[in-house]
């Protein structure tokens, strides 16, 4: 099969404008996700909409396509990339331009989902530890998973679900494998086609969540399970965190 990388960048973030070129040991965010993908897949693009970071892109060597301003979702800006592309890729996978310690073990376990022919979408699942303060699996910015027996997702929610009856709430996460939903997503080309065009859904509405407008209009989301955590850049806090990472690293 073939594989792309696309990696939507923008640069106006509600919450940390430009943060795409914010640096980490003295590279921008975009090229320390634009590094990780290369270990594992050969055609990798940020899809932006700015020429602040296409140059950027550009200038260490990467490549960048320049994509509409008007995409509400990653999504729809991968598609938007994928057809100024052209190229006869199978799968996309959409790595966000926030995320600079993605691991290329993620990457690989993605991939590993479309030996399933039944999967139409692939996205990441970290099992919170039986140890976790019910509070921390509450966190409503912290979207969790339900699975079936087959590793496919049935369920998303800001919610703690299921609800666990006869226990005690503190005790849920002894007495249950919740799921922690890790955003990174790959799609078959004619899917991500697809999902562009379906309209918003109830469930997708009410929860703010576009995953659950793929499952509500019938597709397969295959899951695979990682004991990695990411670190998301959404403030200056997460940035000041991730350089603190970056230096232990070292």
């Amino acid at each position: 099969m073939r594989f792309v990388v696309i990696i939507p960048a923008r640069y106006a973030s509600t919450r940390f404008p430009g943060k795409p070129l914010a640096t980490i040991g003295g590279k921008p965010v975009i090229q320390h996700v634009y590094e990780q993908a290369k270990k594992v897949i050969a055609d990798v693009y940020v899809a932006t909409d700015d020429i602040r970071i296409f140059d950027a892109v550009r200038d260490f060597g990467g490549r960048a396509v320049m994509t509409s301003k008007s995409h509400r979702t990653g999504t729809d800006r991968c598609f938007d990339a994928l057809q100024k592309l052209g190229g006869d890729y199978d799968v996309v996978i959409n790595i966000q331009g926030d995320e600079p310690f993605i691991d290329p073990l993620q990457i690989m376990k993605l991939m590993g989902c479309f030996d399933n022919e039944e999967t139409d979408i692939a996205t990441l699942v970290k099992p919170f530890p039986a140890d976790t303060d019910i509070s921390e699996i509450e966190n409503p910015n912290s979207p969790k998973v339900v699975i079936n027996q087959k590793r496919q997702a049935i369920f998303f929610s800001r919610s703690v679900i299921p609800y666990i009856r006869s226990v005690d709430r503190c005790e849920w996460s002894k007495y249950h494998v919740f799921y922690k939903h890790i955003g990174i997503y790959a799609y078959r080309s004619e899917v991500l086609a697809r999902i562009t065009r379906m309209v918003q859904t109830p469930l997708e509405m009410a929860e703010s969540l576009e995953q659950l407008r793929w499952i509500e209009n019938g597709l397969c989301i295959q899951t695979a399970e990682t004991d990695i955590e990411t670190c998301g850049i959404d403030t200056e806090v997460d940035l000041e965190k991730a350089r603190r990472i970056w230096r232990e690293k070292k």
